[in-house]
């Protein structure tokens, strides 16, 4: 049986994506949708907002700008679910048993930003503090040490 979805207030940000029914491990839930557009029309078209649904996929110059239930799932620290790309299309799947009434949450995994920061408010004992990606963490911090190793010299 089929996951049933509903959108709610969130203690997370603003609105989250909830089940009514129990999930078991490894069933895929939802899968994010919408347009396909390339990352350049997405950052004209998003310039001056603050919030986007948007999802890399493939060589990550096109993304998904969502549509639907995926597009309210927040990001968490500690996440119950996880994506996964089949052929360009993007589904979430569960980690492990989701009991109704379960916020679904999987790690956004930042990347190629242009905001600074990128702040986590998802509360978990093993909270980051930011929804970056590890390997942009570790980018931005070889960019900042080769900054400051110029601005020395």
């Amino acid at each position: 049986m089929p996951a049933t979805l509903v959108i709610r207030s969130s203690a997370i940000h603003a609105a989250g994506c909830y089940t009514t029914t129990p999930i078991r491990k490894g069933a895929r839930i939802v899968e994010y949708d919408g347009p396909r557009i390339t990352k350049d029309v997405a950052d004209e078209r998003y310039a001056d907002r603050f919030v986007t649904y948007l999802f890399g996929v493939g060589d990550r110059n096109t993304v998904i700008d969502g549509f639907g239930a995926a597009m309210f799932i927040n990001h968490s620290c500690d996440p119950n679910c996880e994506t996964q790309e089949i052929d360009e299309r993007v589904f979430v799947v569960a980690i492990r048993n989701i009991a109704a009434g379960e916020e679904l949450t999987y790690e956004y995994n930042l990347y190629d930003s242009d905001e600074e920061d990128q702040p986590c408010y998802c509360g978990a004992p093993v909270c980051r503090g930011t929804m970056f990606s590890e390997e942009e963490i570790r980018r931005r911090k070889r960019i900042a040490a080769r900054t400051a190793k110029v601005g020395r010299a």
